[in-house]
């Protein structure tokens, strides 16, 4: 670092600022011991610290980590309330624009020609049904208060947007090939799919858990218009996207191993798309 010259008028005496030679200070960075001016000191635990001692700590300190190697981070769980609000702005256009839900829906047999369907349809609900996006959005809260803190925010949102997609490949293996389907409820149930795994990993009582799921099930006899299919495929997508991880041994390569076996889940989907749409012509 260049520690400049003596500004015009001055002397070698005095200390000055390395960042701000034009400035005299005779406060010292309690660190390193050079003068700082006003505009680079930070106060410290006594007295003040320069601002580059101040950012090299702060390189040098790890940063804290959940029990999955997710970056620990205070407040709310700022990813889960980002994905409420897409979904409400998006269901407000809706009402809006009616034809929004045609245009963003996805039918497997609109797959290969306009697969991003498949991602789209994940932020629609129904607009005849106030009760889809509200059970859907708390549910979303509920799960992202626990899920969001224990896996950090990056891999949070890596797990639903994969369960979302693997929603959508449910209904395109199960699913009434020309039927438009819209919903979070793949994506939800993926995270319920990753809160089994975790609770399994960390030896936690998951009998809740599982009535919620078979309450789940029972309410498709009652309602047709459900579509289950992405249940399923959001269900077992979130629980392998939660394999890597949960189970991936501490240690420097931990983070490689996760994001290695995210992508993995990811081929996968992208695999079983491929297969379906080459052994089914109508789809292509």
């Amino acid at each position: 670092m260049s520690f400049g010259q003596p500004a015009v008028g001055g002397t070698d005496t005095e200390p000055r600022c390395p960042r701000h030679p034009d400035a005299v200070s005779y406060v010292r960075c309690q660190r390193c011991g050079r003068p700082a001016c006003a505009q680079c000191q930070l106060p410290a635990a006594v007295g003040v610290q320069c601002v580059d001692c101040v950012a090299e700590q702060a390189a040098a300190t790890p940063t804290p980590r959940t029990s999955f190697g997710g970056a620990v981070r205070e407040g709310r769980p700022i990813v889960t309330w980002t994905l409420i609000g897409v979904c409400v702005v998006v269901f407000l256009l809706q009402l809006l624009l009616p034809g929004t839900t045609y245009l963003l829906g996805y039918a497997p047999v609109l797959t290969a020609t306009e697969p991003w369907r498949m991602i789209t349809s994940g932020f629609l609900h129904s607009p005849g049904m106030l009760f889809h996006i509200l059970f859907n959005m708390y549910a979303l809260w509920a799960l992202g208060q626990t899920l969001e803190p224990t896996l950090g925010r990056a891999r949070f949102l890596a797990v639903y947007l994969l369960a979302l997609v693997g929603g959508s490949v449910g209904i395109l293996w199960l699913g009434d090939p020309l039927t438009l389907v819209v919903g979070a409820s793949g994506a939800i149930f993926g995270l319920f799919g990753a809160l089994f795994v975790i609770q399994r990993r960390i030896g936690a009582d998951s009998r809740g858990l599982l009535i919620v799921l078979a309450i789940n099930a029972a309410l498709v006899f009652f309602s047709p218009s459900i579509a289950w299919q992405a249940h399923v495929g959001g269900l077992i997508t979130g629980a392998l996207a939660a394999v890597p991880l949960v189970w991936a041994p501490r240690g420097p390569r931990r983070a490689r191993i996760q994001w290695l076996g995210l992508a993995g889940v990811l081929v996968l989907l992208v695999v079983l798309t491929v297969v379906r749409l080459t052994i089914t012509p109508a789809l292509m």
